[in-house]
């Protein structure tokens, strides 16, 4: 009697541990289906310079994993749509494995065409907890494309990833508690073998549990302001 108790508690927790690693999963914004999340793109001056739609699809969970494919468009600073595209997202575990092509912006996109990223560091990890002074795991992708008849490759690469502080972000899609987390990110074309890169420090604001809210860097800033 005592062993099966033993046995039955044990499997409680096991089942208590997998619905608890599931809702953390499912509550990120990009992990909840036909969810969509608009985020606004400022300029170094501050003026609105177009928009980032996410529509969220085909979310599926098996075991502790949790995957979307989350469907990417771009507009203008008139509305008008100028690039569309989609990639995959993941949680496990309460982790959130971010896909890099989403941090790229519409121009490299455009640029690349039909490009295809390698399966080799395609995401970058947020853990569930963080605290101040946390260092978290670099993220790289490699997409290789052609561009006029040429072989190309651009190489997205983020470093020195760390916890720098905690702030509350507000916009008129709703308010959230944030960690900052400032990082390098290089990014290297190469064309017919030639590299051009370019070096960007760059701030998130992410709140554990929903994602990303806000970025910023010399160039401007991101955030998002609309979420139905």
């Amino acid at each position: 009697m005592r062993m099966k108790k033993i046995f039955l508690s044990l499997l409680l927790s096991v089942c208590i541990s997998s619905f608890v690693f599931s809702q953390s999963c499912n509550s990120y914004l990009l992990l909840q289906n036909n969810k969509k999340v608009e985020m606004t793109i400022y300029n170094k001056k501050g003026k609105e310079n177009g928009k980032q739609v996410w529509n969220i699809s085909n979310l599926a969970t098996t075991g502790n994993t949790t995957s979307a494919t989350v469907n990417t468009e771009f507009f203008n600073d008139k509305g008008k749509s100028i690039n569309k595209g989609s990639s995959q997202i993941q949680c496990s575990n309460g982790i959130l494995m971010m896909n890099m092509k989403l941090m790229l912006s519409e121009d490299q996109l455009k640029q690349m065409g039909d490009g295809s990223a390698t399966a080799k560091g395609e995401f970058m990890e947020y853990p569930p907890t963080l605290k101040q002074d946390d260092v978290l795991k670099d993220g790289n992708l490699v997409m290789d494309y052609n561009m006029g008849g040429m072989k190309a490759s651009m190489e997205l690469s983020v470093t020195e990833r760390k916890v720098t502080g905690k702030e509350s972000v507000t916009s008129p899609a709703g308010t959230w508690e944030c960690f900052t987390i400032t990082s390098l990110q290089k990014l290297t074309t190469k064309i017919a073998g030639v590299g051009i890169p370019m070096k960007l420090e760059v701030t998130e604001w992410f709140a554990p549990g929903v994602g990303v809210i806000k970025t910023e860097s010399k160039y401007g800033t991101t955030l998002i302001t609309l979420i139905q």
